[in-house]
């Protein structure tokens, strides 16, 4: 299971191998609700199982490894593990670890993520894993599409004021969010991060047309690189970058680093997978 901000998706595997099939649902971060997370994750596999063709088992004949947004908050990790439905065997990670596994085949590597969010996990050849970043929309997040549609809006505020110029990106910002006073301080008091995020596409767009919107890509690309330089400050790890925003800027990023990036073997929910045979290979283990 792979589950964020945006949008949750399950690859389901038969337990002797090969892949069953694979569904989607809506965000399972855990931030934004413990039920909505539950009731995506369970969405996501109930529509992997009709994928293909299955019918639906119960939930106690089921290994569920789950990597999530929101799970390195120790209270909300505990709470989404306590509210188990009744899955045999329950494994939760961060969505960032489960996808630095799938990206480098659950050996040692690093990986920076910029989707709606952004942050950077390494795994060492000695098993020891470090995290830069990721301290949540509010306060970081710096390169991602939240914090990219956060600063459109900072922009389009200042140019509604006269504090800056009235640029195509401010129009972008009016267009979405409201072009009156009351209508834009409803649409900033009512939206979280997946609401901004859905302005990192016209930044993007107003790019060749406009420099407050070119600069924010600039800022953000090398908001990324620095993760890429925290977490592996010597450069010995192959490093992968994922995310559609990360995906976008990779191009844009310094040539040491670019030299570096190698392309991700496989997703977060293909991480998960070997999060959850690893499960079952223990629980295999006690039993014996």
């Amino acid at each position: 299971m792979d589950g964020g901000g945006s949008g949750t998706r399950a690859v389901v595997e038969h337990v002797h191998g090969g892949v069953v099939g694979a569904g989607s649902a809506g965000p399972s971060a855990l931030g934004q609700g413990i039920a909505q997370a539950w009731a995506n994750v369970e969405a996501a596999v109930r529509q992997a199982f009709a994928a293909g063709r299955l019918e639906v088992p119960r939930w106690r004949q089921c290994a569920l490894a789950a990597g999530l947004s929101g799970v390195s908050h120790g209270p909300w990790r505990d709470e989404f593990l306590a509210c188990n439905p009744g899955f045999a065997r329950l494994e939760a990670e961060t969505d960032s670890y489960t996808m630095l596994l799938g990206a480098h085949g659950g050996g040692p590597g690093a990986i920076v993520i910029a989707g709606t969010g952004s942050i950077a996990e390494s795994l060492r050849a000695d098993g020891s894993r470090a995290t830069v970043g990721g301290w949540g929309f509010r306060v970081d997040d710096e390169g991602s599409g939240g914090w990219l549609g956060l600063q459109a809006v900072r922009h389009g505020l200042a140019a509604f004021d006269g504090r800056a110029n009235v640029s195509p990106l401010a129009r972008r910002v009016w267009m979405h969010c409201g072009d009156e006073r009351e209508a834009l301080q409803s649409w900033c008091a009512e939206s979280g991060q997946f609401e901004f995020a859905q302005l990192a596409r016209a930044v993007f767009e107003c790019e060749s047309t406009d420099p407050a919107a070119a600069r924010l890509l600039q800022q953000a690309t090398e908001a990324l690189e620095e993760l890429a330089l925290a977490i592996d400050p010597r450069g010995r790890l192959s490093l992968a970058v994922a995310g559609s925003i990360g995906e976008r800027l990779t191009p844009r990023m310094r040539p040491a680093l670019r030299a570096r990036i190698v392309p991700p073997q496989a997703g977060a929910a293909e991480g998960a997978l070997m999060l959850a045979r690893r499960s079952l290979r223990k629980a295999t283990e006690v039993a014996l």
